[in-house]
């Protein structure tokens, strides 16, 4: 007894010393994590709501990434040795010849045209830099409807080629199949291609005039000043439009469906059409390992490949005279906007013609409208709501979380839809039914994948408002989100409303994230381009293509006057 009365004595005097070594350690260590903490921010720390509403954002955005990694570690062993020993390497290899044909070939046509452009005398050069660009407002999967209206099996082209006997005489039957590798990369080229236009023009013009004076006193000629001077002086935008390029290639999935190719996008689709969501988490775990190498190659060469002007001196680039050569380069300027451009707008207006004679504009019609309209614009203002944050958070307030939120905030994207839809069909299947299989689902989709459009738009409205502003605000005891809603949100409004404008129109021309969550009979214009194509119903596809073509004039005279 006494032994017992001993040992529950110690324990006593234990639990005492104990918590008084807590209070005079406590408020030590609660020092240390303070002191911590604002060094972290900069002495400068973000409000709990604030910082709350940036961490929510970043883990919307980061779900379809979690879901893929966690459903794939899961997928078993017998699923992963039956896709890497029968189907990944086929679709590894369609996926990244598709992917370097198409930069090559956009790089050449995109940097040559740029060159035309802003540094010869090309007639009608204005226009031309605006013309050039019209294929961006073209959906790669409206594109290539087109493209088989005129070159495909029963197209405007066979039948021109066999009404005429000579040429069939001297080259066959018909030598053109749209329906194939080739045929993919045409229209995938034709309709991407402005991306490294865009880009490659912008630095063409800040390029400085007196380097290529000095090789030129050096005895080089206008070849060898191109090679040696102004093409390495364009690796950096050529670098990052080619990325552009290829993350483009890599989450299509319209064009490639609409002309039968497999790639990993429409390998992703199909087993999850086919209830293998498995096997489908495994495909997308393979092509987001292929993204971030893509995305680490150009990191890498970006660093190692840096150039600076000074602006003392510098001097508009000096114009080529193109002489001889005048009416190649407007023959070949002409070509390349006639095949993706004029081309198209034809076939389209043709059909709708058509379709409009037969009734096509009716209460249907009308219908898949209003559903495009009611989620685009749902997804715009959410866009608008949820970059504030992020935005904010990371032009003042700048530490390695905010890093994290703003990377996290891209991974989107960078992402495929149909693995954005993936992710969602996940989470909201399996914890928020309430949800599922509502147009809610399909809008919050459109976010992760287009929230970087609306951030990069208000940031840099942002960057014009002074922190002073939020200062005096905060001096007056209001709390850093409220300080961002009520004081700069209004200053920075116009370049938020222009990031809203660019999301609703990605989001009315994104087609695999819609596919794959709308609700039974919610389709919008984007799915019914799909279907009625896909069913070779021209009449009825041609009038929706064409209405999306000139709504997306909107974010084309944005990037003009970025660019």
């Amino acid at each position: 007894m006494s032994d017992f009365s001993n040992d529950y004595n110690i324990k006593k005097l234990n639990k005492k010393n104990d918590a008084k070594v807590g209070e005079k350690f406590s408020p030590t260590i609660l020092r240390f994590i303070r002191r911590k903490w604002l060094n972290i921010w900069n002495c400068n720390p973000p409000g709990l709501i604030l910082l709350l509403l940036g961490a929510t954002v970043a883990l919307i955005m980061s779900i379809p990434i979690f879901y893929v990694a966690w459903r794939s570690l899961f997928a078993g062993k017998s699923r992963w040795t039956r896709l890497l020993d029968q189907r990944i390497p086929q679709l590894l290899w369609n996926t990244v010849s598709l992917t370097a044909v198409v930069m090559v070939f956009t790089l050449i046509i995109g940097v040559s045209l740029a060159f035309v452009t802003i540094r010869t005398d090309i007639p009608f050069k204005k226009m031309w830099r605006w013309l050039l660009a019209l294929p961006l407002i073209i959906p790669p999967y409206v594109g290539a409807v087109t493209y088989i209206i005129i070159f495909g099996r029963s197209g405007w082209a066979r039948n021109f080629w066999r009404s005429v006997p000579w040429l069939v005489d001297n080259f066959g039957d018909y030598p053109i199949n749209i329906f194939s590798f080739w045929g993919v990369a045409f229209v995938l080229t034709m309709f991407t291609y402005p991306y490294v236009y865009l880009i490659t023009s912008a630095s063409l013009r800040k390029m400085n005039r007196n380097f290529e004076e000095a090789a030129r006193s050096l005895g080089m000629n206008n070849f060898q000043v191109f090679w040696k001077v102004i093409l390495p002086a364009l690796r950096p935008a050529i670098g990052a439009s080619a990325i552009l390029v290829a993350l483009y290639v890599l989450s299509d999935f319209g064009a490639i469906a609409m002309l039968r190719y497999v790639t990993f996008t429409a390998a992703i689709y199909f087993q999850r059409v086919g209830f293998d969501t498995a096997s489908a988490s495994v495909l997308s775990l393979v092509l987001i390992v292929i993204t971030i190498i893509i995305l680490w190659i150009e990191s890498k060469t970006r660093k190692n490949n840096k150039y600076y002007q000074t602006s003392n001196t510098y001097r508009k680039p000096s114009v080529l005279k193109l002489g001889k050569w005048k009416t190649v380069t407007i023959l070949y300027v002409s070509i390349i906007f006639i095949v993706s451009v004029v081309l198209p707008i034809i076939v389209l207006v043709y059909w709708s013609i058509i379709g409009i004679r037969m009734g096509a504009l009716d209460n249907r019609f009308i219908g898949f409208a209003l559903n495009s309209l009611k989620v685009s614009s749902l997804a715009a203002l959410l866009c608008m709501f949820l970059s504030m944050p992020v935005i904010y958070l990371k032009m003042r307030y700048p530490s390695i979380f905010t890093s994290i939120i703003e990377r996290l905030s891209f991974a989107g994207y960078a992402l495929p839809g149909v693995i954005v839809a993936l992710g969602f069909i996940f989470i909201f299947n399996n914890y928020i039914p309430a949800l599922y299989g509502t147009f809610y689902v399909v809008a919050l989709a459109f976010v992760v994948r287009f929230l970087p459009q609306a951030m990069q738009s208000g940031e840099a409205s942002l960057s014009l408002v002074s922190p002073k502003i939020d200062e005096a605000a905060r001096s007056l005891g209001c709390p850093p989100w409220l300080v961002m809603f009520k004081v700069i949100l209004p200053n920075m409004l116009p370049g938020v409303l222009a990031g809203g404008a660019l999301v609703f129109v990605s989001s009315l021309k994104e087609l695999p994230a819609t596919l794959m969550l709308r609700p039974p009979g919610f389709d919008t214009l984007a799915v019914r381009i799909y279907f009625e194509a896909s069913e070779a119903i021209y009449h009825l596809a041609a009038p929706a293509a064409l209405l999306l073509i000139i709504v997306s004039i909107i974010p084309l005279r944005y990037m003009l006057s970025k660019y």
